[in-house]
């Protein structure tokens, strides 16, 4: 059983870091496209209209908003089986685990979301962008692990990876109680409805996974014409998915649908979000524009506002006495990983469509550089702490 799991670790961190390579890839795509001759085409793609209608109900969004907020609710659905399976049976379950990353995640969101405000503080429009320094991510920052090859102690990925749950599950608080539109309250009890369905479902101890997809599709749909972003009902309906199935013990209706997402999620579903959300156009963009306070707040709050924030709780942490470093872990390493937690590419994308994008507010900068310089910069810095720290440890 014990290598069963060891193994079934090892090829997810090892799907993750590919998925990661691949997101890069498609963000360096995007970017070539929308500075290129096809950028007009580029945006013609994002804005084309898909309607779906049955009856009274319709559902018409720009191709761009239907990736967002149809695709990357899988993307949700994924992080919350991956939460519930480690607080449950994984590394989460042990208290004495949860501590340092715990607190590490708190220092990662607070500390950039400071350092926005510092530089945006004035602009109360700027100000709905505070959030978007705030995440980590992980698909990323494990594909940049992954560049330093088999040295990296296991130690290091599953902090990392407990962070960056951690750092998930704030991101959802973050959005359902502050990037939400005006509430529809019957559209909400529809919702509402949709869970009392799955609580059903899951007491009554139905193993399979597709009347939970099913009533998953409805809550989603009621979400999204309630106002509060459709994303989060993925992440509701994972709290549901059964960890074992009653008719056999062995069997995890939960494991099987994770593991069927992972591959669907990392080479298709985020690699798609970024091709479509990081097609930064740099034509006529001025030193005003690099120089702008949203840009320069999120860049700042990505590259140091994580590091500061993560290692200086932790350090904290560990003098205090509260918790000790991973095994395998040096205070170098702790701080290269820290850096590499400045990675916030998918979410604070995620986070900053929400924030402008999908106001309608034209401004006169683009949240995207920041968010590509400051994920940069971490994941250089991140990459060059840790190929040193690791080259100094003995093999």
């Amino acid at each position: 059983m014990k290598n069963s799991q060891s193994s079934y670790i090892a090829n997810f961190l090892k799907m993750e870091s590919a998925g990661g390579i691949l997101l890069m890839a498609s963000a360096v795509l995007a970017i070539i496209v929308a500075n290129s001759p096809l950028t007009s085409y580029y945006e013609l793609l994002l804005k084309t209209p898909v309607e779906v209608r049955v009856g009274a109900l319709e559902i018409a969004k720009p191709l761009l908003l239907w990736i967002n907020d149809g695709l990357m609710a899988v993307f949700f659905l994924l992080v919350g089986l991956e939460l519930k399976r480690e607080v449950v049976e994984g590394e989460l379950s042990d208290k004495r685990n949860i501590i340092l990353p715990g607190v590490g995640a708190v220092g990662g969101m607070l500390v950039p979301a400071l350092i926005y405000v510092y530089f945006n503080s004035g602009d109360p429009v700027a100000m709905k962008g505070w959030a978007i320094p705030a995440a980590t991510d992980i698909a990323f920052a494990l594909g940049v692990l992954a560049l330093l090859g088999s040295r990296v102690p296991v130690t290091i990925k599953i902090f990392l990876t407990s962070l960056a749950i951690f750092d998930d599950v704030g991101a959802v608080l973050i959005i359902a109680f502050f990037y939400t539109a005006n509430i529809s309250f019957a559209a909400l009890a529809i919702a509402a409805v949709c869970i009392g369905a799955l609580i059903v479902l899951n007491r009554r101890g139905v193993s399979t996974n597709s009347p939970y997809i099913l009533v998953g599709i409805i809550m989603w749909i009621a979400t999204l014409k309630s106002g509060v972003h459709a994303t989060l009902a993925g992440v509701v309906l994972a709290m549901f998915i059964p960890m074992r199935s009653t008719e056999n013990p062995d069997k995890s209706p939960l494991k099987d649908l994770e593991h069927d997402l992972h591959s669907v999620v990392a080479f298709f579903i985020l690699p798609v979000f970024a091709f479509a959300n990081a097609g930064l156009n740099l034509t006529g963009m001025g030193l005003d524009q690099v120089l702008h306070p949203v840009p320069v707040g999120i860049a700042l709050g990505l590259f140091l506002g994580k590091q500061i924030g993560i290692f200086g709780l932790c350090a904290l942490t560990i003098r205090a006495g509260l918790a000790q470093l991973p095994a395998g872990m040096t205070w170098k390493g702790l701080y290269g990983t820290s850096a590499l937690c400045g990675i916030g590419f998918t979410m604070s994308l995620f986070i900053g469509s929400l924030a402008f994008e999908e106001t309608g507010v034209n401004l006169l900068f683009d949240e995207r550089l920041g968010i590509i310089l400051g994920s940069l910069a971490a994941g250089i810095l991140g990459y060059i702490v840790l190929k040193i720290d690791l080259a100094k440890q003995p093999d």
